[in-house]
This record gives structure tokens, C-alpha cells and sequence, in this order.
């Protein structure tokens, strides 16, 4: 009889001890270890593995979701085999996202499959009558909690969606519904079946109150993409980016947009995030930025106002607030514009995150003729690094970035002297070498 030797785990990171801790030592969290049994195995002698090589082996080809901005973020649709897990706050519109997926799939002859563990299955095919999916035959549905009910119905299908991975329990996975050892067994129940049957697979997960995917850390780990889709509820826009991608990039950027019929991808989403209504006023700049292969107008906007308070604030959304502290440093040192006893809010129209650092001679141009109280030229658009030296250094893809800022009626652009791409002929080009360059434009 095999000896059993008790173990502990941690709920968060996978880490295995053979004592009890209070804190994990991997990953510093409290009261995480669970734990477990398993049965010492005795040492015999295996068989040996022939490796195989690359040039034997077969690559599949992907599936198409049917919805190219879906496609975009996964690197060209799903992968035979691989595990996506798709997180989001509760009512975002994942499930409306992938049962719209599975009805365009099942529409082009794929089989698929839809097991739903929060609804019923009159209450699935609600939501699918009303945005005008589930009408072709080859969509399945399953309403169960018991994993092991619905596995068996994966085999010799095109993808598999299981909506939610908190809403469903593995036999021996312990503990109650949704805990972490249950999410852990249940994720690698799915991921055992999907790479056995070469199936895609897909988890929805919900997340905690601080925006991470609730479960332990481990289960990001487990699967092969994680993606996110946020949006504002106020807002019917919605945008879905990869954090994690063993198949492609992870800087590809989705955007849909939410009506009463569901989701419909945004075919020119730069004309949501900026506006060319009113007349031109001081603190605005227009970046051009890039996610993934995709090039965006970014209208960055700057408020600097004195302040009554001791020590001034300093707000950025959509901005990183490091990023807003150096460049006000540089404006300072470099070019004389001094804020250190006024407040200066930066925002991104349309809710959009920059993460580029070539918007940084877009962010500088707004917080510049903010403090100054001038306007910039409305139909300039700023593309480039700034240096700790106040140098502004080449952007990569300018002519991709140009190309973008000349379809939407952009006359003017205003870039790194040290550029040597080319760059549109029909836009006149400012080159500059610093920001003491740069802010001549407004005097123009």
C-alpha cells in the first residue's frame, strides 16, 4: 500500500511545502496554505521517450473566432489545444463577447460548445435570441456546475467556452464552489481534456474589487492567454487587451462598442478618443500612439491651476503618474516652465491608457501650453520620446503613425529632427531637436 505524506499549498502561487506556514515564502501571502494528501510513489524503472523534432511535427491551423477584433488580440484566433482565460468586472459583457464567438463559429459549420455553470439554458438562449446568435444547429449548450458532467462532450469540437470557472466543482477538488483549490482542480481538469482532445478551450473568471482574476495566482499560470476586457459602464465602448499570450502579441488592442443587439467591433477606433468639435484651447495636444500594429490618435489633455493647499496635486488618468512627475521635471530643469506651486491634472480622452513613450512630446506639449495659457495649432500632431536632457528622440513606425494622423486631417507633425524614416509628403514635418525647439511652435 502506497505511503501517504501530507503536503501544504499555496492557494496563490502553487508553492509546496512540507510543513504548515502562516506566510507563504514565494509569494508573501497570508493564511494561503491548504492542504493536501498525495501518495508517495515508489521508484521503478520507465520507458524511454523518444523526443520527436520540429520538422516532424504537424502545426494546426487556428480557428477564426469570426470576429476580427477577437481574432486581432489572440494573434489570428484560437489555438487547437491551448486555454484562454477571459477576466472582466461582472456585466462588462464576456459572455455576450463569446457566445457571440460560438454563433459565429457554429455559423460557419464548426461545432461548438457552450457550458454555461451561472444560467440555465432558457436563460442562455434569452440572451442569445436577443442579440441574434444561437440560431444555427451546430452551437451546443450545457447548464451544470459538476465539471466532469460536461467534459465529455468536448471531444471533436471546434472550441469550448465554460462561463464561469468560479460556478463549477471538480469531485476532488475539495473544499466549496469557487474556492481556490476548487478554481485550481476545476482549470486543470479543462486544461487536462482541452490538450487531450485538442480542443480550444475558453474560461471566463471573475475579479476581485482591486481588478485582478479572482482564484489563486496559479491559474494565470496554468493557461496559455489571458485576456481583459474593461470599459466604463457609462460608456458603450469596451476594450479588450492581451496580458498574456504564448501565441502572439501582447500589446494588441481590441474595441467594441455595446448596444441592445451585443457587441460590434469599432472599425476606426482613433475617432473615439479624440474630438475635433470647438475651437482650439490651451492644454490639449494630439499623440499619435501605437498598440500593437494598430496606430491610435491620442488627445491628451492638461489642467494647471493654482492651488490653495500647501502642496499641489498631481493627477493622471490615462497617464502613468511617475511619467507626469519626470516629465514636469524636465519642463522645469529644461525649458523654464515651473508648476511646483500649481496643481496639474492630465487626462486621456475616451478613457484610453498610454503606455507609449512617444507620447511623451504630446504629454509635454499640453502641459506646456497649459501652464502658459496658449493653444497649440489644432491640426498638429506631436510624435516622440523625451529625454531626461530634454532631447526628443525618433519614435518607432513613424511612417505608419504619420500615415494614421494624415487620414484624419492632420496638416502638420511634429517629430525628432533625427528621424530618418520618411514621412507622408502631403503633411508639412517640423523636425526639432529638444523641447526648447518644440515649444516654438506656439509663438507661431
Amino acid at each position: 500500500m502506497a505511503r501517504v505524506e501530507r503536503s501544504f499549498r499555496c492557494s496563490e502561487c502553487g508553492y509546496v511545502s512540507r510543513t504548515w506556514a502562516g506566510k507563504c515564502p514565494s509569494c508573501q501571502e497570508w493564511g494561503s496554505f491548504v492542504e493536501e494528501s498525495a501518495p508517495m510513489v515508489s521508484r521503478k524503472a520507465h520507458k524511454v521517450t523518444e523526443p520527436s523534432y520540429i520538422p516532424d511535427i504537424t502545426v494546426p491551423e487556428r480557428y477564426s473566432s469570426g470576429i476580427a477584433e477577437l481574432d486581432r488580440v489572440l494573434g489570428g484566433g484560437f489555438v487547437p489545444g491551448t486555454v484562454t482565460l477571459l477576466g472582466g468586472e461582472p456585466g462588462i459583457g464576456k459572455s455576450t463577447l463569446l457566445l457571440q464567438a460560438c454563433s459565429a463559429m457554429a455559423g460557419k459549420g464548426d461545432a461548438v460548445l457552450y457550458v454555461s455553470g451561472e444560467e440555465s439554458l432558457s436563460q442562455v438562449a434569452i440572451r442569445a435570441r436577443r442579440i441574434g446568435s444561437g440560431a444555427d444547429g451546430n452551437l451546443g449548450l450545457i447548464s451544470s456546475t459538476s465539471i466532469e458532467d460536461s467534459l465529455d462532450s468536448v471531444a471533436g469540437r471546434s472550441i469550448a467556452v465554460f462561463d464561469s470557472v468560479q460556478s463549477f466543482t471538480a469531485e476532488d477538488g475539495g473544499g466549496f464552489q469557487g474556492t481556490p483549490t476548487q478554481v485550481r482542480a476545476v482549470a486543470q481538469r479543462i486544461i487536462e481534456r482541452s490538450k487531450s482532445e485538442s480542443v480550444p478551450s475558453v474560461i471566463i473568471g471573475h475579479i476581485t474589487k482591486q481588478g485582478s482574476i479572482a482564484g489563486p495566482k496559479l491559474l494565470e499560470h496554468m493557461v496559455d492567454v489571458v485576456l481583459m476586457f474593461a470599459g466604463d459602464k457609462a460608456s458603450p465602448y469596451r476594450l479588450l487587451r492581451s496580458f498574456k499570450n504564448r501565441f502572439g502579441s501582447t500589446d494588441e488592442l481590441g474595441v467594441f462598442e455595446m448596444s441592445d443587439r451585443g457587441l460590434s467591433p469599432v472599425q476606426d477606433p482613433s475617432r473615439l478618443f479624440w474630438s475635433t468639435a470647438g475651437d482650439p484651447v490651451s492644454g490639449v495636444a494630439m499623440g499619435v500612439i501605437m498598440e500593437g500594429s494598430r496606430p491610435f490618435v491620442a488627445e491628451i489633455q492638461a489642467l494647471v491651476a493654482p492651488t490653495p493647499f500647501p502642496y499641489p496635486k498631481r493627477t493622471a488618468r490615462g497617464v502613468d503618474a511617475g511619467r507626469l512627475q519626470l516629465m514636469l521635471a524636465v519642463l522645469d530643469r529644461r525649458c523654464g516652465i515651473s508648476t511646483g506651486s500649481l496643481d496639474v491634472f492630465v487626462n486621456v480622452a475616451g478613457g484610453l491608457s498610454v503606455k507609449d513613450p512617444h507620447a511623451d512630446l504630446a504629454l509635454c506639449m499640453a502641459m506646456a501650453s497649459a501652464a502658459v495659457d496658449v493653444p497649440l495649432p489644432h491640426d498638429c500632431c506631436f510624435i516622440g520620446e523625451v529625454g531626461l536632457a530634454g532631447e526628443v528622440r525618433p519614435a518607432v513606425r513613424t511612417p505608419l503613425r504619420a500615415r494614421e494622423a494624415a487620414r484624419l486631417g492632420f496638416k502638420k507633425i511634429m517629430i525628432s529632427r533625427f528621424e530618418k524614416d520618411p514621412v507622408p509628403g502631403s503633411m508639412d514635418v517640423i523636425r526639432v531637436g529638444d523641447l526648447k525647439d518644440a515649444l516654438k511652435v506656439m509663438r507661431r
